[in-house]
């Protein structure tokens, strides 16, 4: 994953690019009929049940839209939530309030559902020494919040984008002119550049697990789309020379069996591309 301080940038960009979107060159229905200094208070409400995600992101919108609005916290990112639970209260210009309304609540919907959906597949993995991985597989634009979310459920996160990472698939093999190839060309590359970033292989049989550790270098092996008992002759294979990755296709009723083959992490791009919304509300209140 990339640093913090890119993290917090990618925010950044975030939060100014949805309220460009959004609120554009003002927010017309606030400002015709709401004056301008009314002060105003409302609540975050729940009208479902799963494991809250996007309070510190809130935060961080409203500090933007408003220095002065000030939020309340009574439950926190990470805590299991029910139907009738207040999450926060918000106070301050109620134009402000407004203004961050829409996009506090799309971006704590979408977090809270995919930490909710992370929170369940970790839950499968107790008593293994698996982790679950998320992918890139997540919305453009707001992957930060999407990874952040993940985290938040339990989940750990995979590389961020192209850069902080090599991957190297099935098709950069193929195009490549083979495993090694593709690997030596990568780490000369990767030293030309001066790039201290760890590299992946993908792995289609047992054969290629074999020649990926005829070469020294690789951070983690994925072992895609194998079933249970080749599986587990490849972690055999690979033994503590490298991490292990399973992925392809992967679900709920079979992630306790890919763990317990022994692999080090399940990644799953369904933890960010088949999620429902959480329902939440922002409710004025007296």
């Amino acid at each position: 994953m990339i640093s913090k301080v890119q993290f917090e940038k990618e925010l950044d960009l975030i939060i100014k690019n949805a309220i460009r979107e959004d609120i554009g060159d003002g927010d017309h229905t606030s400002l015709s009929c709401i004056p301008k200094n009314a002060k105003g208070k409302a609540k975050l409400l729940v009208k479902d049940e799963g494991i809250i995600a996007g309070v510190a992101f809130a935060k961080q919108v409203f500090q933007y839209v408003d220095a002065d609005l000030k939020v309340e916290t009574f439950m926190q990112d990470g805590e299991a939530v029910k139907f009738g639970d207040v999450v926060f209260h918000v106070s301050g210009k109620s134009q402000s309030i407004l203004m961050a309304e829409r996009l506090v609540l799309n971006a704590m919907q979408r977090m809270s559902a995919i930490a909710t959906k992370t929170k369940f597949f970790a839950n499968l993995l107790e008593g293994t020494k698996t982790k679950v991985l998320d992918t890139r597989k997540t919305t453009p634009g707001i992957r930060a919040l999407e990874k952040w979310a993940v985290k938040i459920g339990g989940g750990e996160n995979h590389r961020f984008a192209l850069y902080d990472m090599v991957m190297i698939k099935d098709n950069h093999i193929d195009f490549a002119g083979g495993i090694t190839a593709a690997i030596t060309k990568t780490k000369k590359y990767l030293e030309q550049k001066n790039l201290d970033i760890k590299i992946i292989v993908e792995a289609r049989s047992l054969d290629e697990i074999k020649e990926i550790l005829s070469n020294k270098g690789v951070y983690r092996i994925l072992i895609d789309n194998f079933n249970y008992e080749d599986t587990k002759k490849a972690v055999a294979l690979i033994g503590n020379t490298c991490l292990t990755e399973s992925s392809g296709g992967i679900n709920e009723k079979t992630i306790r069996n890919y763990a317990e083959c022994g692999v080090d992490y399940i990644s799953s791009g369904a933890l960010t591309h088949s999620v429902y919304n959480m329902d939440l509300s922002l409710k004025a209140i007296d």
